[in-house]
């Protein structure tokens, strides 16, 4: 054999070695799980000695490493695994972890993405993200500390977001001597708790991670300890696709792939159960029917695909189907319904405003939703259910919530890709909440909107004007009530049906039961956007004369209107002319501390970025504003 052909085989078998290789790493299982607990058990510790354990180290890191600890290390001139997770500048300054940070590694026999959340109550928010997508959590607590709030507040979390596989490890061992009383303490009063939230196994392991202990073999240090050591169980802990699999088909439509005129195709991922072609399904929440004609994938067509896999479905029928909407199995559908309850986790540290309306984005879908009040808050140390108005940063609570339309869900406790959603503030689009819906409310089976031969069409028409509502917002004392009044008189003198809605009026009864904070000025706000939405219904041209300090809530009533129906007028005064204008005394009782949530002072007027109409006070006057007002309504 010559060098050249002993050369091409040499290469052929290596060439043949990392085909191998590639094969048996992409059929590997894959486990992602989660590291919490209270703020410096030794989560960022412990996933830095997996890393260097398994070989995920490269030369270049370790070296980063050893160099990194000697500087900001914390354990003296030995290596600080933490500092391999800890990446923000700021976490190694306080020695703390305040981002989510994801990290990959793999052994032999599986694949594992670990998240390492922070302990601080501060940023449970990015705890809940990380367990959001986990099979399994690993709960670590300090042995010198036991279980601590943080422990809890994890733990119910953990409980609440459906992770069924717990470890629990009792970390720094090694500074107690590795006392197996000690450790046998801190089992039991935690198996107390997690009893008491419905944690019913948990697997207890005596571990060091900053000495490796038991981390990927068992230690001679806890020769009374015959559990498995933390690497192999999750090597071999059970990942649950089996009951994903077993449960019926269900699909959320990611994308609608038209790519020619002969190809329309549905893509997404299978949220559970499986599909093959001739399958008869269902679209939600229209209802329309059909049967799978192909399962498309980037292999070629396929005979079957399940739970987890991504593909592209096409149809035998050409009906509506498009982003959002759930394609199912036919005989096996799923809840259809527009209000539920649901428990929220707030994530904002602007406190929930019940019947303020947000995005509620649940799997491909998003739909705007309101808030009611909370049935209640969670103490998560005693499990106490609280009474509340609101839910404030990191707050635990079950409310009902509103869509404004149907949407398909399943109960988060049978799938989580299905009954899991965040809600997103619409004007600053921050995530405000995660949340898990619990059931439908009987309300929304039974309550259906009663169709009338007389329509808003027939009212407007026998009216001979086109519905409209001018919403008038500005400071106390802009003139809002004024100018409001002056354009009534001159409509009716144009023989126009009007209703004027003013801010103190509906405060002697409608809305006599709300006061001035945040919450209840939105609530009044909603109440009078749908007294409004009913006025325009009968074809009537509504003035109101509302403060209406969020922009929020103005284009929640604005959504509720027909397209164009909404016209809104900035009535623009400065603050200082406004008060100046004080007849009623209230800018000098809020000065004086006597008028608490006083807009302009106090509490804050969020100005309208895009009116229909900005009347400035200071160069017209009232009849001028009135004038141009229904110049915008009747060209």
């Amino acid at each position: 054999m010559t060098l050249q052909e002993s050369t091409y085989k040499t290469d052929a078998l290596i060439a043949e070695d990392i085909d191998a290789y590639l094969e048996a790493h992409q059929h590997k299982t894959m486990l992602r799980f989660i590291t919490c607990g209270s703020v410096d058990d030794g989560k960022s510790t412990l996933i830095g000695r997996l890393l260097y354990d398994s070989k995920m180290i490269f030369e270049d890191q370790l070296a980063a490493l050893e160099s990194d600890s000697k500087r900001s290390g914390t354990q003296g001139e030995e290596i600080d695994f933490a500092l391999l997770v800890d990446g923000l500048a700021a976490e190694r300054e306080q020695g703390i972890t305040i981002d989510v940070a994801y990290r990959f590694f793999a052994t032999e026999k599986r694949k594992f993405i670990v998240a390492d959340t922070p302990g601080h109550e501060q940023y449970t928010r990015n705890m809940v993200t990380g367990a959001s997508t986990a099979d399994l959590a690993v709960i670590l607590i300090d042995a010198r500390k036991g279980v601590l709030v943080q422990t809890r507040r994890h733990s119910y979390l953990v409980q609440l977001l459906g992770i069924r596989h717990v470890v629990l490890a009792v970390n720094k061992m090694d500074l107690v001597g590795y006392d197996q009383a000690t450790f046998d303490r801190i089992v039991a009063e935690y198996r107390d708790f997690a009893e008491s939230i419905g944690i019913t196994e948990f697997t207890a392991i005596p571990i060091s991670g900053f000495k490796g202990d038991n981390i990927t073999t068992s230690s001679e240090n806890t020769p009374w300890y015959d559990g498995p050591a933390l690497l192999p169980l999750l090597e071999s802990v059970e990942v649950e696709q089996s009951r994903e699999l077993a449960s019926p088909f269900r699909m959320q439509v990611q994308w609608v792939n038209r790519p020619n005129l002969d190809f329309r195709g549905f893509a997404g991922m299978i949220a559970s159960g499986q599909v093959r072609p001739g399958d008869a399904v269902r679209v939600l929440p229209s209802g329309k029917t059909s049967s799978i004609a192909r399962i498309v994938s980037l292999e070629g067509d396929r005979d079957l695909a399940v739970a987890g896999e991504s593909v592209t479905l096409t149809l035998n029928d050409e009906i509506d189907c498009s982003r959002g909407q759930v394609i199912v199995a036919a005989q096996s559908p799923l809840e259809v319904a527009d209000q539920f309850e649901s428990t929220l986790v707030w994530m904002d540290e602007h406190a929930l405003l019940p019947g303020r309306a947000y995005w509620l984005k649940i799997g491909t879908q998003t739909v705007s939703a309101t808030v009611a009040e909370p049935k209640y808050e969670v103490n998560v140390n005693t499990l106490e259910h609280l009474a509340c108005k609101t839910l404030d940063l990191n707050a635990i609570g079950v409310a009902n919530i509103t869509t404004d339309r149907e949407i398909p869900f399943a109960p988060y406790e049978e799938n989580r890709d299905l009954g899991g959603f965040i809600l997103i503030d619409k004007i600053t689009n921050h995530t405000v909440a995660a949340g898990m819906i619990h059931f439908a409310l009987r309300r929304a089976q039974n309550i259906h909107w009663q169709a009338t031969d007389i329509g808003r069409e027939h009212h407007a028409s026998m009216k001979h004007q086109k519905p409209a509502v001018l919403w008038l917002t500005g400071l106390s004392g802009s003139g809002k009530s004024t100018i409001a009044n002056i354009v009534e008189k001159k409509l009716a003198r144009m023989n126009r049906h009007t209703f004027l809605l003013d801010g103190d009026n509906v405060r002697h009864g409608l809305n006599k039961d709300l006061g001035f904070t945040e919450a209840d000025r939105v609530e009044n706000i909603r109440r009078v956007g749908e007294v409004a939405k009913l006025m325009t219904d009968a074809g009537l041209i509504v003035i109101t004369a509302f403060i209406s300090p969020f922009r929020s809530e103005r284009e929640m009533v604005r959504g509720m209107m027909q397209p164009g129906e909404f016209v809104e007028v900035f009535v623009d005064t400065p603050l200082e002319v406004a008060e100046t204008r004080d007849v009623k005394g209230l800018y000098a009782k809020a000065r004086a501390g006597q008028l608490k949530n006083f807009t302009g002072i106090d509490s804050p007027y969020e100005h309208p970025e895009a009116p229909e109409l900005r009347i400035d006070t200071t160069e017209m006057s009232p009849e001028e504003a009135a004038d141009l007002i229904i110049a915008r309504l009747i060209p």
